[in-house]
């Protein structure tokens, strides 16, 4: 039986509630959606700013993959949960600086309401070798 391992990167926002960050099972990684919190500070910080937001919540993933010396190469697959669709274009733009070469399959829907009042969050699944 393949045994799962839960991931609490030194770095990264601790978990609000009831979950992993992320889960390393075989050759995955599940990681959980990550809104936009400060990791120092478990606020969101930049309330009004899709890009920004979007960026917080990638460099929030970043930390999960770095402490298992990864990087977004390795991420395969992306969901994206955004309040206004309208932000699509915006959230992309930053999105694209992060997945620029051979970037994951990828979802993204419009939701009514993210934890926090946050605009966005993102989960992803990462395979490694």
């Amino acid at each position: 039986m393949v045994e799962k391992e839960v991931i609490i990167p030194k770095d990264g926002a601790p978990p609000a509630g009831p979950y992993s960050p992320a889960i390393k099972i075989g050759n995955f990684i599940f990681i959980s959606g990550q809104i936009p919190i400060n990791p120092n500070t478990g606020k969101i910080e930049v309330k009004n700013d899709i890009k920004e937001q979007t960026r917080v919540c990638l460099d929030n993933i970043g930390k999960i993959l770095s402490s298992l010396d990864l990087s977004y190469d390795n991420i395969v697959k992306v969901t994206v949960f955004l309040k206004n669709i309208n932000d699509f274009a915006s959230m992309n733009e930053v999105y694209r600086e992060y997945f620029n070469k051979k970037p994951p399959a990828r979802s993204c829907v419009e939701v009514s309401n993210i934890p926090l009042g946050a605009l966005i969050e993102i989960e992803a699944i990462a395979f490694y070798k």
